[in-house]
């Protein structure tokens, strides 16, 4: 017994089922499965005038799941990468750049718990939270530790 392929709504329904995606996201995932001109526009027209696709549940997922692990930086490229609009991602990454410093000493502290003894271990530990997206003033703050501020 064979099966029709999935229909672009219905491929489009399936990766929604498993996390969110912007619009862009699907359009670039589903692209290569489109038959007619035009035919995955108005599929993802349809997704998007009943509430399956939506901007700020995406920012939202986003944030949820990577604010307690990364800084600002990264997750304003995640959400570039994903396509939304500027107006969106700066109004999101307002709020999230006020508890930078206290997001960022407990990723540090998770990952590390101690001073750096000298400073090679200092510039490992700044690497670090530089490669997790912290700005390098948020950085020299976290990695001093909680008790210079």
């Amino acid at each position: 017994m064979s099966f029709a392929q999935p229909s672009l709504k219905g491929r489009a329904l399936r990766l929604l089922s498993g996390r969110e995606h912007s619009r862009a996201e699907l359009e670039r995932k589903l692209k290569s499965f489109e038959e007619e001109p035009g035919a995955l526009a108005r599929a993802l027209d349809e997704l998007q005038a009943k509430g399956f696709i939506s901007e700020q549940r995406v920012i939202e997922s986003v944030l949820h799941r990577r604010a307690a692990k990364l800084g600002s930086t990264r997750i304003e490229r995640e959400l570039q990468d994903k396509g939304l609009e500027p107006d969106a991602i700066s109004a999101a990454l307002a709020t999230l750049k006020a508890t930078e410093l206290e997001r960022a000493q407990a990723v540090w502290q998770k990952k590390f718990g101690a001073p750096p003894a000298n400073a090679q271990e200092a510039a490992r530990q700044m690497r670090f939270l530089a490669t997790r997206g912290f700005g390098a003033d948020v950085i020299r703050r976290a990695v001093k530790g909680p008790a210079s501020d």
